[in-house]
């Protein structure tokens, strides 16, 4: 198995990136295809140890950046890493990829580059989010912004068929996020969603209040791309202002501080359980190939997570799977 990783567009520069390459083929058993800036990768490559033949670079000029409009950057740099990536995806040279690089030009090469599956009307990004209970898979969180309740089943069905297959979540239950539990709630389109999901072949819980969310109560979250990445960002910053906070309160005195630091193994544990790091990358579900958006602050940690969870992916034949699910349906 090779997975092509994008080492140009995260915060970080190619150092984490490459590092989280060689954890990945050291632990994993995978190939890899760096792409990027062949000379910056072979300077950080010479820092570590790993079976030579297990990485191969792919030379690319260009980087995409957070101020390039999404699709002419996809469209005119066409010797950005991203491009290059993706093209050698299309082209067979692997059989994922991975990156840290501009979301919107990334779900935009998706479409025009490696394609949506046929019959998928619209692709979308997932993530997985950590609750009371475990985790629950979230989607779509950014990547349609308006949406038809026929989407919003595709994207039931693309959500339960990941979180089976990739997080060995047997019979998914799914949720429609809405303001309300009842049938009735919500605007026409979670309301005309509702009854689709309700005769899909699908483990369908209903509708679930956003404040309930946390509570793990189902393990698929279905929603549009507005509504889900409000979601996304609102507890991030509510788990960036809540660790803030508990900070000041452990540092006011002597006695806080013998407090935190007797719940120092407890608040690392509570801390682990939300950290993005621990589950990897956004899959961009309903193209032709897995492709996995990386957090743009990722570590070697992160990208090295970001690989086996591209590595499940693949190995679990997802894209199969869907494909097939959408003849049926047809």
């Amino acid at each position: 198995m090779k997975i092509i990783v994008d080492s140009i567009g995260g915060d970080k520069g190619p150092r984490e990136i490459v590092k989280g390459c060689v954890d990945a083929v050291n632990e994993l058993g995978v190939e890899i295809i760096i792409v990027g800036k062949e000379d910056d990768i072979r300077k950080e490559l010479s820092n570590y140890s790993f079976p030579k033949a297990a990485i191969d670079i792919l030379n690319a000029t260009e980087e995409i950046s957070n101020e390039d409009d999404p699709t002419l950057a996809i469209r005119r740099k066409k010797d950005s890493s991203m491009v290059v990536g993706m093209k050698a995806l299309t082209e067979g040279y692997g059989d994922g990829l991975v990156s840290t690089g501009n979301t919107g030009a990334l779900l935009a090469g998706g479409l025009f580059i490696v394609k949506r599956i046929q019959g998928i009307e619209r692709a979308a990004l997932a993530t997985v989010y950590p609750t009371k209970t475990g985790i629950s898979f979230i989607l779509d969180v950014g990547a349609n912004v308006d949406c038809k309740p026929e989407y919003l089943k595709q994207f039931a069905m693309m959500g339960s068929i990941y979180s089976e297959k990739v997080l060995g979540i047997n019979s998914p239950k799914v949720g429609l996020a809405n303001i309300g539990v009842e049938k009735g709630k919500g605007n026409a389109l979670v309301r005309e969603a509702y009854d689709l999901l309700k005769d899909a072949n699908l483990n369908f819980f209903g509708n679930v209040e956003v404040r309930d969310i946390p509570e793990g109560l189902v393990d698929v979250i279905i929603c549009d791309g507005f509504v889900g990445n409000v979601i996304l960002k609102l507890t991030e910053g509510m788990a960036i202002s809540m660790f803030s906070t508990l900070k000041e309160e452990f540092t006011k005195s002597f006695k806080s501080k013998v407090g935190a630091l007797m719940l120092k193994s407890q608040l690392k544990s509570f801390k682990d359980r939300l950290d993005y790091r621990e589950y990897g990358g956004a899959p961009l579900l309903g193209i032709k190939q897995p492709v996995v958006k990386a957090h743009g602050s990722s570590d070697a940690f992160a990208i090295k997570n970001a690989i086996r969870q591209t590595k499940t992916f693949i190995e679990k034949d997802v894209i199969k799977i869907i494909e097939n699910e959408i003849n049926i349906e047809k």
